[in-house]
Order: C-alpha cells, then structure tokens, then sequence
C-alpha cells in the first residue's frame, strides 16, 4: 500500500500521551497515530451517512416531534412510563 506522509502540530500533553501509550503497548507513535486516526475518519464517516439518512427521514416527514420525546423521557423515571414514541 501507498502512503503519504503527514505532518501535523499537536499540544505537548497529547503528544506526550501518544509517547506512553507507544511504550505501553510496544508499538511505534506513528502506529498509535495512524489507529487513532482511522477510528477517528470512521466515526466522521458514519457520522455523515446518518446525517444524510437523517435528512432524508425528514424531507419525508418521517420525524417525531420534539414534545413527545420530551413527554416520553420525563415518563421514564415514573411508575407509568409511557411508550417508546413513533
């Protein structure tokens, strides 16, 4: 596989975390870099196609208004609880 070289400045305390976790787990910093950031693209990934399928829930009016969410989790702490809204 290709790689790209990417650099980046990062605060002093995250850096020197990335140091311990390098030598905790006997693993380069930039194998540490790398996880760290694939897990991070991922979740922004993700993220994203929620967003979109989110987006396309409401241009179907396919949404539960906000009073009955705030209905349903005010029920939840009481002896009747009230269903999951839909």
């Amino acid at each position: 596989m290709e790689t790209k070289v990417i650099t980046a400045h990062v605060p002093l305390p995250l850096a020197n975390k990335v140091d311990s976790l390098a030598n905790r787990l006997e693993r380069s910093k930039a194998w540490i870099i790398k996880q760290a950031l694939t897990a991070w693209v991922d979740q922004e990934e993700e993220r994203h196609r929620l967003t979109l399928e989110a987006m396309v829930d409401v241009d179907n009016n396919d949404v539960i208004d906000h009073q009955s969410v705030q209905a349903w989790a005010e029920s939840l702490g009481t002896d009747d609880p009230l269903s999951v809204p839909r």
